[in-house]
């Protein structure tokens, strides 16, 4: 009995991934009025505990950006640039005029990011991986917000074991055991740089350089 019950436990918790919120409608007028060609990616505020999170999401955000026709700024460039200038606290850099940084690099608009989460948890015999951002896009000629969303994706890993149940609570286990010890965080930030930036109707419209520019006009 008690491991039919454990067995219910684990069937409740071991379903798959990557959900995420519905898409919202955006109200693009500011962003589409301002006309960005390029954008300046400053360093990003880590409200996770996990302290090397912000080098590794900068290291995915770079080109779902470019993707969408808009020149970026190489990040670890204009990191080290505003280190120099006395700003090497994100929390310093989200605090300044976005004009001032928009001067600072000649930027159209500066995309500010907030990590809120990056993390494993584990219940049971399931391990949840969490990636939690918060995108905010300003001009960097009025400080004006020009676009804005919030993205939260997460992951539990599923095990199969050809329909053995004891098998099944084994796998999942170790299976959960791994992803608690050695969480893969770049897919889901990858995902949640997709599903924001460059899913249709609610990311970016496309920039100057896609073929698309201003043929989207309709769609956002």
């Amino acid at each position: 009995m008690r491991l039919f019950k454990f067995f219910g436990i684990a069937a409740s918790v071991s379903t798959l991934a990557a959900c995420v919120q519905a898409p919202v409608h955006l109200d693009y007028s500011a962003l589409r009025n301002s006309d960005p060609h390029s954008i300046l990616i400053v360093p990003v505020i880590n409200r996770s505990v996990d302290v090397d999170a912000p080098d590794y999401f900068l290291s995915t955000i770079s080109r779902p950006i470019a993707e969408r026709g808009y020149y970026v700024f190489p990040v670890n460039l204009t990191k080290r640039v505003m280190e120099d200038d006395g700003l090497s606290d994100a929390n310093m850099v989200h605090a300044q005029d976005p004009t001032k940084l928009g001067k600072m690099f000649g930027a159209d608009a500066i995309m500010y990011i907030t990590i809120d989460r990056w993390d494993a948890r584990y219940l049971v015999i399931s391990t949840t991986v969490t990636v939690e951002l918060e995108y905010v896009l300003k001009s960097g000629t009025t400080g004006q917000t020009l676009w804005k969303h919030h993205q939260r994706v997460f992951y539990q890993p599923q095990g199969s074991s050809g329909g053995n149940p004891l098998a099944t609570l084994i796998v999942a286990a170790v299976q959960a055991a791994i992803a608690k010890a050695k969480p893969n965080y770049i897919p889901l930030a990858q995902r949640a740089n997709f599903l924001s930036v460059g899913m249709h109707g609610q990311g970016l419209p496309a920039g100057p350089y896609d073929s698309q520019y201003k043929a989207d006009i309709t769609d956002y």
